[in-house]
């Protein structure tokens, strides 16, 4: 069906930040006395729930806050490290050339989203950022409120379990990557409404026009 506000996440659906977070996962445990991850662990995480996630590395939900604000930081300072996913942007124009308005909701900053999208940025009419861990319900309700769309007609794309469970009890339907941080077998065991394997195939679903690329 056809949307009229699709509500995308940033890291690991539309920017490439995972070899990054590999990078720097241990330094920020090492900083916040919580397990690393070892190179044999990586494949695990990626089939577990956030929560199995911080319980597996014995994250204390009370240190989340400050985790979340020193890896904005850390995002910061690596913004030439982090592209875009090859075909974002095509895929973005297509949707708003055919009348999708577009929302970012992610747990980066406003400055770093906009800098990572360059001139995509553009292309955004709603901007919901610094989220926490689990706070994009609340965000993706406020951002449908501003955007005046039914939340029939909204969708919620990400590459998270998280991003599932979000779109979920904000009401909206929700459509899973699978070249993010989450292992596909573990989205489509949510059984979301869209699985997407390959970035052309996003706007041909949400606006029903022709394939880009």
């Amino acid at each position: 069906m056809p949307y009229s506000l699709a509500i995308f996440d940033l890291d690991g659906t539309l920017a490439d930040s995972f070899p990054w977070f590999l990078r720097t996962i241990n330094d920020v445990a090492d900083r916040f006395g919580f397990r690393r991850v070892a190179d044999e662990d990586v494949e695990g995480l990626r089939h577990a729930s956030t929560r199995e996630i911080l319980a597996r590395l014995e994250v204390p939900s009370w240190k989340l806050p400050a985790i979340a604000r020193h890896a904005r930081r850390l995002k910061a300072e690596a913004t030439s490290e982090i592209a875009l996913f090859a075909g974002v942007e095509a895929m973005l124009r297509t949707l708003a050339d055919n009348g999708v308005q577009l929302a970012l909701v992610t747990s980066d900053s406003e400055a770093n989203a906009r800098e990572k999208l360059g001139e995509a940025a553009s292309l955004f009419a709603h901007f919901d950022c610094s989220a926490s861990l689990f706070g994009k319900p609340a965000k993706f309700r406020r951002v449908i409120r501003r955007a005046g769309v039914e939340p029939g007609k909204v969708i919620a794309i990400g590459d998270e379990v998280r991003d599932i469970e979000a779109a979920r009890a904000a009401g909206i339907a929700c459509g899973a990557v699978c070249w993010g941080y989450a292992a596909p077998a573990a989205l489509r065991a949510l059984e979301p409404d869209h699985v997407f394997e390959r970035m052309d195939e996003i706007a041909p679903t949400l606006a029903q026009t022709g394939r880009v690329g």
